[in-house]
Order: C-alpha cells, then sequence, then structure tokens
C-alpha cells in the first residue's frame, strides 16, 4: 500500500494478547464513545453472544450485524477466557477469530491455549412470517476441541423480542443428543470421528456428522439499553465437567447485557447452574469514522473564465520566463494544499502536471483539488487538463478532464457522476516529452514510537518490545529512493523466553526471539530502490540492501497492471542472505532464491484477492491465497494461507501458513488528512514454511489505488 505504516499500542501484560488489546479498545469506547452503529441502523436485537458472535448466550442466531461491522468481546467464566474478533464480510457472510484457554483437555486445572475460525451464513431473509435462517461452522481448520456445525432458525416478535431454534452437530450435539436427522441422505451421517489435533485439518467429511441436538435461545430488550437473554444449550461441557474444570448442572443459561453506548456492551452471565461470566464487546464500522469524517481544508473553487477569454492565446505562455513564473505559481497554490508539483508542460490549449500527493489518503481528493487550482493559475486558453499523480517516481495513471466540464459540474447534485463519466483515465506512459518536469532531490526523516510483538507463545502469550525508530528517506533521482530505518529499543519482554525452536526446516522465522535478544537495537532495513515504466502497462522494481529485519540481498519485480482492468499481473525474484541476529551489518550462512508469480483480480465492493505461487523462504514450494476488502475511507481487511510441499508434520503446529490482516488509516481517528496507516498481521502460531521475504513497497499495493475500479469508488471525494 502507499500509505506508511506506524505501530502506536499502548502497553500490554497478562496471558490473553488480544485480550489486552481489546480492553484498551473498550476503554477507549468509554471515555470517547462514537455513534457509529447507530448511523447504520444497528438492530439492537442482534446481540453478540458470550462467543463474540451474533446470538443469545453461547448458543448463535441467524441475526447478522450490519454490513462491514468489526466487533471484538472479551469473557471468562469458571476460568475460561475467550477473546473473538468478527467481522461481517458481507451483509449476509460473517467470520470470527477466536483465542481461548480451555481448561482440562490434558490435566485438571491445566490452561491450553487454541486457537479457532467460526463462519456464519444467512441463508434466508426474515419476512412477516418467515424467520432467518443460517448456517455455520466452529472451529474451521482448527484443533477440533471446538468443531460444530449448526443451522438456526430467528424470527423477531415486535420490536423488542428475538426467538432463536437450532439444530447442532460436535459439541452443540452433546446435550440430550438423538440420531442425526441427515441420516435419511446414508448411514455416513450417523459417524463422527473426533479429529483433534494441532490445527490445519479441515475435516470436511466431518461436518454435519454424528448426533445432533436442538438448542434455543430468546432476546428481550427491555429498553433501548438493556437485554436480557435466556437460553437452552446443547453444549454439555462433558470434558470439562469430568475434569472439574466447571460443574456441569443445567443445560440453562441466563445474560443481561447494558449498552453503555453504540459502541461498547458488557455483559453478565450465569451459566450452566454454577458460573458466573462477564463480557465487553466493542463494535465499529469502518463506513463511518469515529470523528464524523475528516476535517479538510475548504477547497479552491473553480475560477470560471469569461465567454470572451475562452479561446486559445488569453494570457498564453509565450516565453521561458513565462512558463517558469507558471510553474512556480502552480507549485505555491498546490502546496498551500499539502501538493507537490513535480512538473507542468503547457502544450498549446493542454497541460501536463506530474504530481504528489503526500497528504491526502483519498487520491481523487488530490486529483480534484489540483484540477481546481489549474483553473485558478493557468492561462484562461488551456482547456485540456492532464493529471499524472505519482508515487516513488511511479507515473501511476493519467486522468484528463476538461476545464468546461469543472466549470459546469462544480456545483451540479449529480456532479460525482458526471465527472467522473467525463474524465479519461488513461495510462501514464510515457513520460511527457518535455524539459519542464525538475524533480530536486528530496530528504525526509523522522521519529516515531514502534512495537513489536511475538503472539501465541504457551508461555506468554502476549511478547512485546517497545521503542523509537528513526527513519530517513533520499530522492536521488526521480524514480532512485534511498530509505532506511533503524530501532532503539526502551523496554519489552520480547527476548524472555527460553523455548527453543524446534523447527526441522531451514530456521528463517522461529528465530524471531534471539533476533529480539541480540538484536534489541538494531537496523530495520537499509534500501536503495530503483522504481521504473518499461512499457505501457508495465511497472518495475529493483531493491537492494537490507530488505528487512532478518534478511537481506536483492529484489526484483515486473507488475503488468492495465489502468482500467481488474485483472494484474506479476514476477518477483529475490536472492536473500540471512542477517546476523544483532540487526547489523553482517550475515549468516544461509542463503536463498525465492520468486512468486501473482495473479491480482479486484472483484469489486472493495474486495480484492489475490494467488502467488513459487518459493518460500525455507526452499518449500507452494501457493498463498489472500482476499481482503477496502472500504472508501481506507480500512482494510483481509486474510491469507499458504500451503506448500512440505507435510503438516514438518511444519509442525498450526499445519500451515495463515492468518488475518487489518489496516487502519490514522485519519479514521484523527478527522485530519493523513496517509498513514495502524497495521498488523495476526498469526496463529510463526513457523518456517510458507514463510515469504518481507520486501517493502512491492508494486501492485502502489499503483492499484490510481486504477480502476478503486479509482471510481473514491471518486465521490473529487469535489472535496
Amino acid at each position: 500500500m502507499t500509505k506508511k505504516a506506524i505501530a502506536v499500542r499502548a502497553r500490554c501484560s497478562a496471558k490473553d494478547p488480544i485480550r489486552n488489546w481489546l480492553v484498551l479498545a473498550v476503554a477507549a469506547g468509554l471515555i470517547g464513545p462514537a455513534p457509529v452503529l447507530a448511523q447504520e441502523g444497528i438492530n439492537k436485537s442482534a446481540t453478540l453472544s458470550f462467543s463474540g458472535t451474533p446470538g443469545h448466550v453461547e448458543m448463535p442466531s441467524a441475526r447478522s450485524l450490519p454490513d462491514a461491522t468489526l466487533g471484538a468481546t472479551i469473557s471468562n467464566f469458571s476460568g475460561f477466557h475467550r477473546t473473538t474478533l468478527g467481522f461481517q464480510i458481507t451483509p449476509r457472510l460473517s467470520v470470527a477469530f477466536r483465542y481461548s484457554n480451555l481448561k482440562g483437555y490434558f490435566k485438571p486445572g491445566e490452561d491450553f491455549f487454541d486457537r479457532s475460525v467460526d463462519l456464519q451464513y444467512r441463508l434466508i431473509d426474515e419476512g412477516t412470517w418467515r424467520p432467518a435462517v443460517a448456517v455455520g461452522l466452529r472451529d474451521i481448520g482448527g484443533t477440533g476441541f471446538l468443531a460444530s456445525e449448526y443451522v438456526v432458525a430467528t424470527k423477531a416478535f415486535g420490536d423488542r423480542v428475538d426467538a432463536s431454534l437450532g439444530l447442532g452437530w460436535g459439541r452443540l450435539g452433546t446435550n440430550n443428543g438423538f440420531r442425526n436427522p441427515l441420516s435419511v441422505f446414508g448411514d455416513s451421517f450417523d459417524n463422527r470421528v473426533s479429529d483433534v489435533g494441532f490445527g490445519g485439518n479441515f475435516s470436511v467429511d466431518q461436518w454435519f456428522r454424528g448426533d445432533a441436538a436442538l438448542f434455543a435461545g430468546i432476546n428481550w430488550r427491555a429498553t433501548d439499553k438493556l437485554t436480557l437473554s435466556v437460553e437452552y444449550s446443547s453444549d454439555d461441557y462433558r470434558v470439562e465437567d469430568a475434569s472439574g474444570a466447571i460443574d456441569y448442572r443445567s443445560p440453562l443459561n441466563f445474560g443481561v447485557q447494558y449498552h453503555l453506548n453504540n459502541t461498547v456492551t458488557l455483559g453478565g452471565y450465569y451459566a450452566y447452574g454454577s458460573a458466573i461470566g462477564a463480557s465487553a464487546t466493542i463494535l465499529f464500522n469502518p463506513k463511518t469514522p469515529v470523528s464524523g469524517g475528516s476535517i479538510l481544508g475548504a477547497p479552491p473553487p473553480v475560477l470560471v473564465r469569461s465567454a470572451d477569454v475562452t479561446s486559445w492565446g488569453a494570457g498564453a505562455v509565450t516565453s521561458d520566463a513565462d512558463a517558469l513564473n507558471m510553474r512556480v505559481a502552480l507549485a505555491t497554490e498546490l502546496a498551500k494544499n499539502g501538493l507537490i508539483l513535480e512538473g507542468l508542460a503547457i502544450d498549446g490549449q493542454t497541460a501536463r502536471v506530474q504530481l504528489r500527493n503526500p497528504t491526502y489518503d483519498s487520491e481523487t481528493t488530490a486529483i480534484g483539488r489540483t484540477a481546481r487550482i489549474m483553473t485558478r493559475v493557468l492561462p484562461a486558453g488551456v482547456e485540456r487538463f492532464e493529471i499524472v499523480p505519482t508515487v516513488r517516481g511511479l507515473r501511476t495513471t493519467r486522468v484528463t478532464v476538461l476545464r468546461s466540464d469543472l466549470e459546469r459540474l462544480e456545483n451540479d447534485p449529480d456532479g460525482v457522476r458526471l465527472s467522473y463519466a467525463a474524465a479519461e483515465i488513461t495510462d501514464a506512459a510515457p513520460a511527457f516529452s518535455t524539459t519542464a518536469i525538475q524533480v530536486q532531490p528530496r530528504f525526509s526523516w523522522g521519529i516515531a514510537p514502534y512495537v513489536e510483538t511475538t503472539l501465541f507463545d504457551p508461555d506468554s502469550p502476549l511478547r512485546a518490545d517497545f521503542g523509537a525508530e528513526l527513519s530517513a528517506s533520499y530522492d536521488v533521482a526521480p524514480g532512485l529512493i534511498l530509505s532506511g530505518a533503524a530501532q532503539v529499543k526502551l523496554f519489552g519482554n520480547r527476548s524472555n523466553s527460553d523455548r527453543a525452536p524446534n523447527s526441522v526446516l531451514p530456521r528463517v522465522r522461529s528465530d524471531t526471539l534471539l533476533y529480539a535478544r541480540e538484536g534489541a537495537s538494531g537496523i530495520d532495513y537499509l534500501t536503495l530502490d530503483y522504481f521504473a515504466r518499461p512499457g505501457a502497462n508495465l511497472y518495475s522494481r529493483v531493491t537492494l540492501g537490507y530488505l528487512e529485519s532478518m534478511f537481506g540481498g536483492a529484489s526484483a519485480e515486473v507488475l503488468w497492471k492495465p489502468v482500467n482492468s481488474r485483472l494484474a499481473l506479476g514476477v518477483e525474484v529475490n536472492y536473500a542472505r540471512q542477517r546476523d541476529f544483532d540487526r547489523l551489518f553482517g550475515f549468516q550462512d544461509y542463503d536463498v532464491v525465492t520468486g512468486h508469480a501473482s495473479a491480482y483480480y479486484a472483484f469489486g465492493n472493495g474486495f480484492e484477492g489475490s494467488l502467488d505461487v513459487g518459493r518460500y523462504l525455507a526452499g518449500d514450494v507452494g501457493a498463498t491465497l489472500s482476499v481482503a476488502r477496502t472500504f472508501g475511507n481506507g480500512w482494510r481487511v483481509g486474510a491469507f494461507a499458504t500451503k506448500t510441499n512440505i507435510s503438516a508434520a514438518e511444519f509442525g503446529e498450526g499445519s500451515f501458513d495463515k492468518g488475518l490482516t487489518l489496516s487502519v488509516p490514522l485519519s479514521w481517528f484523527l478527522g485530519q488528512p493523513s496517509q498513514r496507516t495502524i497495521s498488523g498481521v495476526i498469526r496463529p502460531i510463526t513457523r518456517d514454511g510458507g514463510a515469504r521475504l518481507d520486501v517493502r513497497n512491492r508494486l501492485y499495493g502502489l499503483v492499484n489505488e490510481y486504477h480502476d475500479p478503486e479509482l471510481s469508488d473514491q471518486w465521490g471525494q473529487f469535489w472535496r
């Protein structure tokens, strides 16, 4: 992505990493609540259960949260801790990632930390007489401790009561279970083999198998803030009861939830006849900024020409001095709006501008403001504006607008749609055939806090180091950039582990704690990048130096991406050598040639997918599938999975690499334009299989936001 990533998190401790982050998030919601979900028209009966998904106490319902809602729940009962991150991927499909401690599975009183993923899809919408119906899967591809499936129907009675009735399998089929009704399709549905392991096995052949059981629940919204719940659970907690982790007495559970505001909800529970529980939930919707929108200075209005000066010749550029004055005037006005002029050429009635945007998180805002400033600075006879935004010296796209269209549409009620229809979006290669492009060497630097985390170590699921990072960048020439970052650790506990790596593969990632111990302060990266446009629809990058914290070497990439195409194809080849643990200038003996062929596709509505096929750092060969959704305000939520030619046993716990990604623009919080983002990856476990080199500034992330359909999705901010 073009946005500069920063990591600013408060210090946390205790057993559950995600849980600690969410405690801070809940506190933030209490201090400064934002009416996010009220604007989305959330149905208060779509209460999140104790497990962090729409439901009652523990049992699910067929409700869905508003599209794109991101929810987080921390809960505890009878010593069982659960932390859930949930996301409403589409209006019908939701996903949840859960981190739990399961007591009593191996030894009485022993904690076992487990990671699981849930999916739910709403098959049928609610009607006047018809209930909503959803199907769900719990603990997909996980250890299998919580594996279960269900079908549930939910109906509203008035605007205060929601009632659900469902049928569960697996763990949700253990209380008063009966023969599987699906056995009418074959005896194989009667048999369910317990498949508890170390994750990575989807066990599709066990879904909806074995005994089934009924569950039910009712939510009563007593007031706008208070919801009461009662349910009949189909989970009998037999393993936990046998180990003494819980005293199971009744399948009836009771709950109360209090909506402090539209962001934070607190809950209390009495479960299974003996256990007292509590939960806290915080909900955000990326479509709605906390601040209520970015606070931008008023854009300069379009200067409408008089009817008698619209022909070429009115105020024409007739000398080199005029051209210089014009560039200075345009650069000055653009700078007042946080934009950098890289070049201006005027040829008859056409003005070509090359532009850098270090300020706005919306590219169309920068393009729109540039066009309006051009109406105020350039001669009246200039009718055609060609605007070329650049990133790292790459000409990303050429947006052509007519001055007369700007004059005509600025105040038109349908100006957004009409201006996009009138604009011409084309490839920006070749470069301007002019000497007017003058890019001076530019130096920038900054100091910012950083945090490095190690998650899900069973001895201490959260380890983190905090410190200061000094970064600097120097534009040697157009497209040639020298940049680096050095880190100084101030405090942290990532090195306080005696757990030795047990990988049978080359330790390309599992030596993380050794880097944390010996390279607590060191060089994060130091690279020389060269970006170029070798031809139409083609982009290239060559990177040399210390590429990331653990590897240095050389990386070369070529991307084919037409401006108006949803499809992009790329090839990357790397020579990587492992750096010394002190993260200074030395190298170890291990080196490897890696590379991937990549295909990217924009599905629309913010959804993107990519498939990378090639060789990874440990020498294994395979593919990574990634899916993400990007919102118009810059939020990005995604997931990925990598499968290579090594076996699950060789990979170790988790069986294959997988995880979630989240990127939040700082402007969403601040209400001020900014290109900075807070980004992170949540991996259930870090192993050596499927590990890819972490090269900065990969090409697709740099140019894609300036192409359709992403550019058209942002066009609503052209007039901001």
